[in-house]
């Protein structure tokens, strides 16, 4: 039995980072930066705005300090960073930031691509920068990669995605995300993986993150907040993907998401119409159309000539 839906939540902007992060575009330091203004000011209060990753393996994240240099201290917005290391980790504290992010991945062969280490080394990378982030007073999101299925390895358990899960929480996380990293999660799955994380550690705040390679990110999106997810990532345009999982396309789209839930009375503190724009302009800095349909369609409801 699904919870009903919220009546608010918090949408998560992770289109500088995500978005960007597997584009053959490479966004200017500017341009970044003035996206982020522009989710800023549409509404969004929490930004991932970059990743502290080897630059030679994801370039267009090479001016991860550069950005948050001019962004760090938006007002009334926690911006935050991707860390995948102890390094990374050192990095996003010089940087300024009060939130930080880290990915565990559910299965050994996509640890290793993505991170060099196992499933199991990202736990023990996670119980030492945890604790560091604590005595900083950081507020420490945990995202499970490939929560729902792996590129390389198919189908992913459930109970070792718990098993995993437990040990990020018992070192010490503010909340956990499930990712449906190349965007293979059905609404049954998603209902069924949250209702036992929800079990094995109670009374910690859950996160989504669905890309909608297959045309079911929506759907799973609902399914969540059902399923008492109370943060959901999107991006602009819909724009992402991972570099390093065959196939990973856009996540859901930041506008088509918020024209969702405010049309099921689902308050998120977002401008629908100030997203339009700020896609507008995003497709412009692309040179192409995006995957979102939002900024592309006339705005409802609409009031018809008498």
């Amino acid at each position: 039995m699904t919870a009903r839906r919220p009546t608010a939540i918090d949408i998560v902007e992770v289109g500088p980072r995500d978005g960007l992060q597997n584009d053959s575009r490479h966004l200017s330091t500017e341009a970044k930066v003035e996206m982020i203004a522009k989710l800023a000011g549409a509404g969004l209060r929490r930004i991932e705005a970059a990743s502290f990753v080897n630059p030679k393996r994801v370039p267009q994240m090479a001016d991860a300090e550069a950005v948050l240099a001019r962004v760090v201290d938006l007002p009334g917005v926690s911006v935050s960073g991707l860390v995948l290391n102890g390094r990374g980790f050192e990095r996003a504290l010089a940087a300024g930031l009060r939130e930080i992010s880290f990915v565990a991945v559910a299965t050994d062969t996509m640890a290793a691509r993505n991170q060099g280490t196992t499933a199991r080394g990202l736990v023990e990378t996670w119980a030492g920068i945890a604790k560091r982030a604590e005595a900083e007073g950081l507020f420490r999101s945990v995202t499970i990669a490939v929560a729902f299925g792996c590129p390389f390895e198919g189908e992913v358990p459930l109970a070792r995605v718990i098993e995993i899960a437990r040990a990020l929480a018992e070192s010490g996380a503010d909340e956990i995300s499930l990712a449906d990293t190349i965007g293979v999660a059905t609404p049954l799955a998603v209902e069924e993986r949250f209702a036992a994380l929800s079990e094995a550690v109670p009374g910690l705040p859950m996160r989504a993150h669905f890309h909608n390679t297959r045309n079911t990110g929506y759907a799973n999106a609902d399914a969540a907040l059902r399923s008492g997810v109370t943060v959901l990532d999107a991006s602009l345009g819909g724009l992402g993907g991972c570099p390093f999982a065959p196939g990973a396309t856009g996540n859901i789209a930041t506008e088509d998401l918020v024209s969702m839930l405010e049309r099921d009375r689902v308050a998120t503190g977002v401008s629908l119409e100030l997203l339009r724009d700020a896609t507008l302009w995003l497709e412009g800095e692309m040179g192409r159309r995006l995957p979102a349909h939002g900024a592309h369609v006339s705005p409802w409801p609409r009031v018809l000539a008498a």
